[in-house]
């Protein structure tokens, strides 16, 4: 009995002080007679200050003004629950948090106030945008034509259904590009499911496309779905569909063809609801003339061809996909790092990029390790490449990027036929302005001038 006597006697304000989440109540005047330590800790106003104001003065709500979850509350009696919103911080930070609010009564019942909850948001919103921005469409950099021209036809590919088959170097991004597929498909509420055929052994890679049955081997002790059951209704990527094996070819065929499978070791014959992207780096058609790939199953696949241009084809997107990594590991790891000096942007720009974007990533994250905050240097970098110092001319910065950016102009010519509008538009820039850039840097025109048509 006394235990139970000590806890009626424990104070509010040390039960909402050992709350995680914000707590705060008002009375009808809308005044703060109460306000938690997690309170304090997420708006960043101490208790002192918040007691007795009115509490849009201590909230800073971006709704506190024509929808207020509280006054909507107390108004009509019912309760909100995890309604998202934006608050002001004391520091001037604006932070992401979700409010639950209730009404508070007195002992007769009668309406005294209001209460309301409040989470954090800020770790959730970083990790959702991250999540947008590695695998959203809209995200996937590049001004290079080819790749825009990927981007213009992607929505109408997305939609088709169609089965598709990427082609491009390792590190180019083909996965990426899978799953923007499927984001803007019909199939998006549905799985994505990827597997590398290249990863696996034939015996290994056939259980994981199929499933199987509880003794079909040895150590198959359960059933197990495959990646055709997990991505039903939804997208099945393979990845280095080229690595197959030809008898691993006739039973994918025939999923292709009859869009049907059987696990392996049963007899049950299933149904597969799932569109299929493939991607490859080997050259399939070559693979085909050798006997080594399967004709029949190269059409299957080949419905819808993407051709994704390795980085050394598209060095002007690599100056937008530094920025956009330094950006990346800025907010990840918390570090003030502004950019990439013009020294360390020439040996990057001087690289050929045999593993392209996804080599481009790992050199940022390598010099994220070293740069403390503010440019990232020439020392920086991994010594893979900064062994290309010793090949470049000791020039000065300002020549060092007239020459990069007249080789990015003189490549944007030769890939647009001598065309400058097309040039341009491929570089985003207007055809006066790289006009005034051809003179002034003294560039020569390809041979086929693309101004004029036959």
């Amino acid at each position: 009995m006394a235990d139970r006597e000590s806890n009626k006697e424990l104070p509010t304000e040390v039960i909402l002080d050992s709350i995680s989440d914000g707590v705060f109540t008002v009375d009808e005047n809308w005044r703060v007679t109460s306000f938690n330590h997690a309170a304090e800790e997420i708006t960043g106003i101490p208790r002192e200050e918040a007691l007795g104001r009115r509490c849009w003065e201590v909230f800073r709500a971006n709704i506190c003004e024509e929808a207020c979850p509280l006054k909507e509350t107390v108004n009509s009696g019912k309760p909100s629950v995890s309604r998202p919103v934006y608050i002001i911080r004391a520091d001037g930070s604006r932070i992401p948090i979700s409010v639950s609010t209730s009404v508070l009564r007195d002992e007769a019942g009668n309406v005294a106030g209001g209460v309301e909850t409040f989470r954090d948001l800020s770790l959730v919103e970083a990790l959702r945008k991250e999540v947008t921005k590695k695998y959203a469409f809209r995200d996937i950099i590049s001004r290079n034509h080819r790749m825009r021209a990927i981007f213009d036809i992607l929505p109408r590919i997305a939609e088709s259904g169609s089965t598709v088959l990427i082609e491009g170097e390792s590190g180019t991004g083909k996965e990426l590009l899978a799953r923007a597929l499927h984001d803007l498909s019909p199939r998006k509420d549905k799985p994505l499911v990827t597997l590398n055929c290249g990863a696996l052994p034939d015996t290994l890679l056939e259980s994981e496309l199929f499933g199987h049955k509880a003794g079909a081997f040895t150590d198959a002790r359960k059933d197990k779905p495959g990646r055709f059951e997990i991505a039903e209704g939804g997208t099945l990527f393979l990845d280095e569909i080229g690595d197959i094996s030809p008898a691993l070819q006739v039973r994918l065929l025939r999923v292709l063809q009859e869009k049907t499978y059987e696990p392996l070791g049963g007899t049950e014959v299933r149904r597969a609801d799932v569109r299929i992207v493939t991607a490859t780096h080997q050259d399939l058609e070559a693979m085909v003339e050798k006997g080594s790939f399967r004709t029949d199953l190269f059409y299957r696949i080949n419905v819808v061809r993407l051709q994704l241009p390795p980085l050394r084809e598209r060095m002007e997107d690599l100056p937008l996909l530094v920025e956009s990594f330094v950006e990346k590991f800025s907010r990840l790891q918390g570090k003030d790092v502004t950019g990439v000096s013009p020294e360390a942007m020439q040996i990057l720009m001087s690289h050929d990029w045999p593993g392209n974007v996804r080599e481009l990533e790992n050199a940022i994250e390598h010099a994220f390790v070293l740069c403390a905050g503010g440019q990232i240097e020439a020392q920086h970098l991994p010594d893979s490449l900064r062994g290309r110092e010793r090949d470049l001319a000791p020039t000065s910065t300002q020549s060092t990027l007239k020459e990069v950016e007249a080789r990015l102009i003189h490549n944007a010519l030769e890939q647009a036929g001598g065309n400058r509008q097309e040039a341009a538009r491929a570089l985003g820039i207007h055809k006066s302005t790289l006009f005034r850039k051809i003179k002034a840097l003294g560039i020569l025109p390809p041979e086929k001038d693309g101004r004029t048509r036959s």
